[in-house]
């Protein structure tokens, strides 16, 4: 997702490598990986933390590479994906925290802020995943039940 709140464009990126094969090097097969990944996300992790383990801890690079598929597409094969996407989940329990912190400290006019364009970000991306039907349509935001959400 682009920058919603700041005037940044957002361009830096890490650059994959240009061959798409697995390297000589890599000793894992497929399906040990996926092993690796089942039991991974057993553990609680999510796609994106499993990511960072493989490639540091196991010296895999690129997973799609080695599988043919993704982490995610791999564990919603399996059944083990959260319901609600990596990303939303992730500004959901950046909103309970303010919300928090609100509570304890009224007067934080930034904080309030800062909450208005969190909530404003949840909302455009449930919109979107409800396009893409990766929540169901009558999933909603509410800051009151968000807390159960992320707990």
């Amino acid at each position: 997702m682009g920058r919603m709140h700041t005037p940044g464009k957002g361009i830096a990126q890490s650059a994959l490598p240009y061959k798409r094969s697995v390297p000589t090097w890599q000793k894992l097969t497929a399906d040990e990986v996926k092993e690796t990944i089942y039991k991974l996300s057993k553990k609680g992790l999510t796609p994106s933390q499993i990511g960072v383990i493989l490639r540091d801890s196991h010296g895999v690079n690129q997973i799609k590479h080695l599988t043919g598929t993704k982490i995610l597409r791999i564990l919603r094969a399996k059944g083990l994906a959260s319901k609600i996407p990596e990303d939303l989940y992730h500004l959901i329990k950046k909103a309970v925290a303010i919300r928090k912190h609100l509570e304890k400290n009224r007067q934080d006019k930034d904080s309030k802020y800062r909450l208005i364009l969190i909530e404003s970000r949840i909302h455009k991306l449930a919109r979107y995943y409800k396009t893409k039907a990766v929540l169901p349509p009558n999933w909603k935001y509410e800051s009151a039940t968000a807390s159960a959400l992320v707990a």
